[in-house]
């Protein structure tokens, strides 16, 4: 009888082996978008990557009742005016330029994903912002999948950061997270990293298109019905994009990257989509010893070392959310031998400033065609609004007439192709912060000055063209 039942047990094994295989099936993932295909190619036909397609193999899953999908709560759909609303209540990190970002602090359910370059700052921002959390009285959990116990006791020691509020936990598993949330009910939690994470059911690698997108999907779902708030910090690719698919930012409510280069002492925060508060908010901070610290007034730190009376040097305004920033543009505009100039453009957009280029050599007469031109934005800070037009043309004129623009004076406005000046958004926010830092002229466009601008303690001059532009500065 034993040979028999040993048998038997085989013959079981090899009958579940062919049920999982038949619901199994291998597809072949793009790692970099995303796209499916039934069968290995070499070059991805939708975000044109090579080498990008890893073979997975997907469980089919038996369909369920109509309704199993849902994440909870009525699935009637009902009158939008019958939705009961209470006040907007929101959490307070205990980081300034961190809740401003944000739109003045967490909503309860949010889903924040936060990305940026290694060694930036995003589990040092994480770490110091869940340490204000539990100082002030919330329980929080911090989840890491990259660190041990042991590590992130260390860390939080060297950044004075320990609190007996503040949970930690050392896991990757999505079910062990989830269970340990529901257990703990912490008021906000963090999972570092979203790439980290790992679901048995999926026979991919942590880190994979399908790994992330299903990790995401049940953490957005638990943060939603239990209307905890949930950051994830995620890795970011040689191009600057969070790694993994392009769904996992558009499943979350609020994206923040970090900006900024590692050997400067600026960071960056910027937030390029949020649900519940302005989009393109910065918050601005320093590295120091100790970690992070906020900046309250980037303006005065951006122009602290800014040169007087320098070719080539020209204070701009510009808007970052709803704050305003003076920033100081450095153009360099050297001769060459080679038929084609150099372009090296730093902070800024190297199209929108080749195009300006174009428009000084038509209407402007200079001849740029014989020089290499380089700019850079004082501080690793990236801009891209229209109204820094004007102190881009002001600080490459400066550097290749060779004379420096009046000390006091701040630059700025939209430049179209026909050399005509453009009215720009929020001028008396631009006027007061450059009243506010010291300033004694503004140059703006002049459809500007029809708006009541405050202008006492400052003198404005409005212009209609670059031509009247550059005959004021120089």
């Amino acid at each position: 009888m034993a040979w028999y039942e040993a048998d038997c047990q085989i013959i079981t094994k090899l009958k579940r082996a062919r049920d999982v295989k038949k619901k199994s099936r291998t597809i072949f993932c793009c790692q970099n978008c995303g796209y499916q295909t039934a069968k290995w190619m070499g070059k991805c036909p939708d975000c044109d990557q090579w080498h990008t397609l890893v073979e997975e193999t997907r469980v089919q899953r038996p369909a369920g009742p109509a309704g199993t999908l849902s994440s909870g709560g009525d699935r009637k759909p009902v009158p939008i005016d019958t939705v009961e609303l209470d006040d907007e209540y929101r959490i307070h990190t205990g980081i300034n330029e961190l809740d401003r970002v944000l739109g003045g602090g967490l909503v309860p359910g949010t889903l924040v994903l936060i990305g940026g370059d290694p060694g930036i700052g995003k589990s040092t921002l994480m770490l110091q912002a869940f340490y204000g959390l539990a100082e002030a009285g919330h329980k929080v959990l911090y989840v890491s999948g990259e660190e041990s116990l042991r590590q992130l006791r260390i860390r939080s020691r060297r950044l004075q950061t320990v609190s007996e509020n503040l949970l930690v936990a050392s896991e990757i598993d999505v079910a062990a997270i989830l269970n340990m949330m529901s257990a703990e009910k912490p008021a906000v939690m963090v999972v570092d990293s979203i790439q980290t994470l790992f679901n048995p059911e999926l026979a991919s690698a942590p880190g994979s298109v399908s790994q992330v997108r299903e990790s995401a999907v049940q953490l957005m779902m638990a943060a939603k019905q239990t209307h905890i708030p949930i950051f994830l910090v995620g890795h970011v690719t040689k191009d600057g994009a969070i790694a993994g698919p392009r769904l996992l930012e558009h499943m979350v409510d609020t994206v923040l990257y970090f900006e900024g280069d590692r050997n400067h002492m600026f960071r960056i925060l910027r937030a390029v989509k949020n649900r519940f508060g302005s989009t393109n908010e910065i918050g601005v901070f320093e590295m120091k010893e100790g970690g992070l610290e906020g900046v309250e007034n980037p303006s005065e730190l951006f122009l602290s070392e800014r040169p007087a009376d320098v070719p080539g040097s020209v204070v701009t305004a510009s808007m970052e959310g709803a704050r305003p920033i003076l920033l100081e543009l450095q153009a360099l505009a050297a001769g060459t031998s080679f038929g084609n100039p150099r372009r090296t453009i730093l902070g800024l957009d190297q199209n929108r400033v080749a195009l300006l280029v174009a428009v000084m050599e038509k209407k402007l007469g200079l001849n740029l065609m014989g020089h290499d031109i380089f700019m850079n934005v004082a501080g690793g800070v990236k801009v891209g609004e229209p109204a820094m037009d004007m102190g881009i043309i002001a600080a490459i004129a400066s550097s290749f007439l060779d004379k420096p623009v009046f000390d006091g004076t701040v630059v700025f406005g939209e430049v179209g192709l026909t050399g005509e000046v453009r009215a720009v958004g929020q001028v008396e926010i631009r006027v007061a912060e450059c009243r506010k830092m010291g300033f004694k002229r503004c140059l703006m466009p002049e459809n500007n000055l029809k708006r009541s601008v405050d202008v006492r303690g400052i003198e404005i001059v409005g212009v209609k063209t670059v031509g009247q532009a550059m005959e004021f500065l120089f």
